[in-house]
C-alpha cells in the first residue's frame, strides 16, 4: 500500500496544507479535516496580502475573482489564482498559488495544490488535486457511489475500508487528466500520469503510466 500513501502522491512543499497532510498515511483519511483546517490556517494569513470576507473566505489580494463567480466559506484562494466566470466554490476548498478554477466548474471540500488547473467544466468533489495536475475539459470525480455505501478503494487485489461516504479523486503531482473522463469514487492515480480523453477510470493507476483503458495501462517511456 506504499503506492497510495500521501509521500507517495504528493511533494508536500508544493502545497500550504503540509500540516494538515503531514497528520495521516493515505489521502482520503484527511477530508474529515479539511473545513477546520481551512478555519484555523485562515486566521494566520499574513492581511497584507490576503483579504478576509464573511463565513471564512479568505481570498489573496493578488488573485482574479470573477464577478460572476460564487465562492462558500470556509475557503482559500491563493496568490495569484483565478477564480474564473461561473465557478460555483461550495467551501471546504483550499486553493493553491498560481491555480485556475474555470468557467462553470464547481469544487467542493477539495485541497488543491499550487500551479494546478481545473479550467472548463469540471466537477471536483472530496479529492486532492497534487502540484501541476490538470483537468481536462468536462472531466469529473464522481464522488458518492449508487448505492450510498461507504467508499472502497481497490489496490489490485486489495481493498481498503475507507469507512467514509463521499471520497472523489486523488491525483498525484503532474497527472494529466484528459477532457470528459469520469474517475468513480475512490480513484487514485499515481504522479506522471497521463490518462487517455473519454476514459472512465477506478481504482488506483501506477505512477509514470499511461492509462488508455481499463485493460491497457502503459509504461509512460518519455522523460519529464
Amino acid at each position: 500500500m506504499e503506492s497510495i500513501k500521501i509521500k507517495s502522491l504528493f511533494s508536500l512543499e508544493n502545497t500550504k496544507t503540509a500540516p494538515l497532510l503531514e497528520k495521516f498515511e493515505y489521502p482520503y483519511e484527511v477530508l474529515p479535516y479539511i473545513s477546520d483546517f481551512i478555519l484555523e490556517y485562515g486566521k494566520a494569513l499574513d492581511k497584507s496580502l490576503y483579504n478576509e470576507l464573511e463565513g471564512g473566505i479568505f481570498i489573496a489580494k493578488s488573485a482574479t475573482v470573477a464577478k460572476t463567480a460564487s465562492i462558500e466559506g470556509p475557503c482559500i484562494i491563493g496568490e495569484n489564482s483565478q477564480v474564473r466566470h461561473c465557478a460555483f466554490i461550495r467551501g471546504s476548498v483550499f486553493v493553491g498559488d498560481n491555480c485556475v478554477v474555470g468557467n462553470s466548474s464547481e469544487i467542493k471540500n477539495v485541497i488543491i495544490f499550487n500551479n494546478v488547473q481545473v479550467p472548463h467544466y469540471n466537477y471536483v468533489g472530496d479529492s486532492i488535486l497534487g502540484y501541476r495536475s490538470h483537468m481536462g475539459a468536462g472531466s469529473i470525480t464522481s464522488n458518492i457511489k449508487s448505492d450510498r455505501t461507504n467508499v472502497k478503494i481497490r489496490v489490485g487485489d486489495e481493498v481498503i475500508e475507507t469507512g467514509i461516504r463521499k471520497i472523489g479523486a486523488f491525483l498525484g503531482d503532474y497527472v494529466e487528466i484528459g477532457c470528459g473522463t469520469v474517475m468513480n469514487p475512490g480513484t487514485i492515480i499515481g504522479k506522471h500520469t497521463i490518462v487517455y480523453p473519454l476514459s472512465m477510470v477506478r481504482g488506483y493507476i501506477p505512477e509514470n503510466s499511461i492509462y488508455k483503458n481499463s485493460t491497457e495501462v502503459v509504461k509512460r517511456l518519455d522523460e519529464y
